[in-house]
C-alpha cells in the first residue's frame, strides 16, 4: 500500500486581526507623535491603539522600529497624494496645489524631529519610501514647469521645506492651534510659485541633497 505524501507546508501569513492591530498601532503613534513629539511613551501609544503593550513590542521591538514605520507611512500617504495629482488630466498647477494642501493635512512637519533623531535614516525601507515620494513630486513639478506655470528657479527641496514650515510648527508645540490658517498661508506660498516670476530669488534652488547634508 502506497504511503500518502504529506501536504506541502503552507507559508504562514499574518492573521487579519494581527494586521489590523499593526495598522492601529501605527495610526495611534502617528497621531501622538504629532501631538507630543517622538518621545511619547510606548505604553500611551498602546493605550490609544486599544492594544496591550506586548502587542506593540511584538510588532515593533524598539522605538526606532516604530518611528521608522510611522515615517514610512507618512511618506506613503504623500506618495499616494502625488499619484492622485498626477492622475488628474486638467490644469498642471492646480494638481500641484492639490498635492501641497493634501501634504499639509498629512502633517509632514511632524517628520522633522523624527527624521533628525538617532534612528537609521538610511534604512532600506526609509530610502525606498523617500525615493518613491520624491520622484512622484518631482514629476508633478516638472509637468507644471513644462506647462509654463511653475517658475524655474524653485526645486523639490524648496517646495517640501516650505510646506513643512508653513503647515505646522514642530510636533508637541500646540501644533493644532494654527490649523485655521494653514491652507490660507499655503495658498499665498503657492501663488508665489507661479510663472512668470515676479522677482529674483536670492541664493540657489534647494535640492534634496542640500537638505540631507544640512
Amino acid at each position: 500500500m502506497q504511503t500518502a505524501l504529506p501536504e506541502p507546508r503552507k507559508a504562514s501569513r499574518p492573521r487579519a486581526d494581527a494586521l489590523r492591530n499593526r495598522e492601529r498601532i501605527v495610526a495611534a503613534a502617528r497621531e501622538m507623535f504629532v501631538e507630543f513629539g517622538p518621545d511619547v511613551p510606548l505604553d500611551e501609544i498602546a493605550r490609544r491603539a486599544g492594544v496591550g503593550n506586548a502587542t506593540v513590542y511584538r510588532n515593533f521591538p524598539d522605538r526606532d522600529a516604530l518611528v521608522r514605520e510611522v515615517v514610512c507611512s507618512v511618506m506613503d500617504r504623500m506618495a499616494a497624494a502625488a499619484e492622485d495629482a498626477l492622475a488628474e488630466t486638467g490644469d498642471a498647477f492646480e494638481a500641484l496645489e492639490r498635492f501641497v494642501h493634501t501634504a499639509a493635512d498629512v502633517r509632514i512637519s511632524a517628520l522633522c524631529p523624527m527624521v533628525s533623531s538617532a534612528f537609521d535614516s538610511h534604512h532600506p525601507d526609509l530610502e525606498a519610501a523617500r525615493g518613491s515620494c520624491e520622484s512622484l513630486v518631482e514629476e508633478i513639478m516638472d509637468r507644471a514647469r513644462t506647462a509654463g506655470q511653475l517658475r524655474r528657479d524653485v526645486s523639490l527641496g524648496d517646495l517640501l521645506v516650505a510646506v513643512a514650515q508653513l503647515s505646522r510648527p514642530p510636533a508637541g508645540t500646540a501644533c493644532f492651534d494654527i490649523d485655521p490658517f494653514v491652507h490660507r498661508h499655503l495658498q499665498l506660498f503657492l501663488d508665489g510659485l507661479r510663472a512668470p516670476a515676479r522677482s529674483v530669488l536670492p541664493g540657489t534652488a534647494l535640492t534634496m541633497e542640500d537638505l540631507r547634508q544640512a
